[in-house]
């Protein structure tokens, strides 16, 4: 291991752009802020003076839905913790650096004034305390809102050990706020984390929670009362380095937007990391299987769907969702007596629930049958891909005899294995 005062001193000795290596480096295993990307942002398309190369930019979605380009960096990757899936643990040898409130500041602006970026998502290791790495987080965000007048997103990633008056802090100056559990289940977290508390972890979403709830009362009542995390929060969910499965990890998800009202929860694949610790995987689970959770996340967020329905969709041995077809997919042919639906006559939430049909598609089946009853090529029309609605679908020309009932349907309906498909 490096030693102590080798890392200080080579902390100090950097320069802003080397920190920013490191610390936007670092910063890539959060997925909170639905990092897409590192290219770099500039509608010139040359390489003149001020060139980021994309280093710590990421692209994340706004409420309202726009894509927006983020300053993607940790304050500091040096941590008291020692979490075995962390990288950036107190007894991992990596290159430590640190920025200070000031500087972080100053970079946000730099990028923010060359239209680099339209926002910042700041994370951070823990230095010295939870109180302290918050109030400078807090500070970054303040500088920003108050001595610059800076209009872009800000996401911070709190603390949840962290005073709730520093909390509510950062809620009256960032955008969105996320707290990460980290890990799906107790257990988990006892093993690979037992530094942290998922009991302390529930308690500051509860406030947080609060908090925003309080602010919007305050802003029905007052329009100059101030906003609070008007984004609303998030949460980061590491999948495969603990021993959870699917189903496990969808009705925990599922329980944290019911009690938390989250805004997202995000899901990242583990990777395995430089000198590992001895409790932790050998290998990254298939990033398919963090694709197939954020299609069952997105099943129970706009499609209907409940958490016991997705956990139907996994394998009874396994508990995992499948990898070779969709979870949509999946639960249709576990559930192969609600089909064939008409498409002329069943109601919104059936319709949603036919494999290749997505909430833009039902919505416009719904409008054209007020006009005409609709054949096969119509629904053809609204979709990708006919070939997965026709066993699940009657229409005024088509009724599929005999091809729900198939034996081979799935092998029929699951795309080629080098593909990988959005399902609707």
């Amino acid at each position: 291991m490096v030693p102590r005062e080798h890392i200080m001193n080579d902390m100090v000795q950097l320069s802003t752009r080397q920190k920013l290596e490191i610390l936007a480096d670092a910063a890539k295993y959060d997925a909170s802020c639905a990092s897409s990307g590192t290219t770099k942002r500039d509608s010139r398309g040359g390489k003149g003076v001020g060139s980021t190369e994309g280093m710590g930019i990421c692209h994340a979605y706004a409420p309202d839905g726009r894509c927006i380009s983020l300053l993607k960096i940790l304050l500091t990757n040096s941590c008291i913790f020692d979490c075995h899936y962390c990288i950036n643990r107190r007894s991992s040898d990596v290159r430590r650096a640190r920025f200070t409130a000031a500087e972080v500041v100053d970079l946000t602006l730099s990028f923010y004034r060359r239209n680099y970026i339209e926002g910042l998502f700041l994370s951070s290791g823990i230095i010295r305390s939870s109180d302290y790495t918050m109030e400078q987080m807090v500070e970054v965000a303040r500088s920003l809102r108050e001595d610059h007048d800076f209009r872009g997103y800000i996401h911070l990633k709190t603390i949840p050990d962290a005073d709730p008056e520093l909390m509510r802090l950062a809620g009256l100056h960032a955008d969105r706020l996320s707290i990460n559990v980290e890990l799906p289940t107790q257990a988990g977290l006892r093993k690979l984390a037992p530094e942290k508390d998922g009991g302390r972890i529930e308690s500051a979403m509860g406030r947080m929670r609060t908090e925003m709830e309080e602010g919007q009362e305050a802003r029905r009542k007052y329009r100059s009362a101030p906003r609070f995390a008007p984004a609303g929060q998030s949460t980061q969910m590491i999948v495969g380095a603990d021993e959870a499965d699917d189903r496990a990890i969808i009705t925990r998800a599922s329980s944290l937007y019911d009690r938390h009202r989250l805004r997202r929860v995000y899901y990242s694949a583990f990777s395995p990391i430089p000198s590992p610790s001895a409790v932790l995987p050998l290998k990254r689970p298939p990033l398919l299987r963090e694709h197939r959770l954020y299609q069952s996340d997105w099943m129970m967020r706009f499609y209907g769907y409940e958490a016991q329905d997705v956990a139907a969709a996994t394998d009874p041995a396994t508990g995992c969702l499948p990898l070779d077809i969709d979870p949509k997919l999946a639960w249709a042919l576990r559930h192969r007596a609600t089909f064939p639906v008409d498409v002329n006559r069943a109601p919104r939430e059936m319709l949603l629930r036919v494999p290749g049909l997505g909430v833009k598609a039902v919505d416009r089946i719904l409008a054209s049958r007020r006009h005409r009853r609709l054949r096969l090529d119509d629904v053809a029309r609204l979709t990708t891909s006919v070939k997965k609605i026709r066993p699940f679908l009657i229409a005024a020309d088509w009724r599929p005899v005999g091809l729900a009932e198939r034996a081979d349907l799935r092998a029929m309906l699951a795309p080629p294995a080098r593909q990988l498909y959005l399902f609707a």
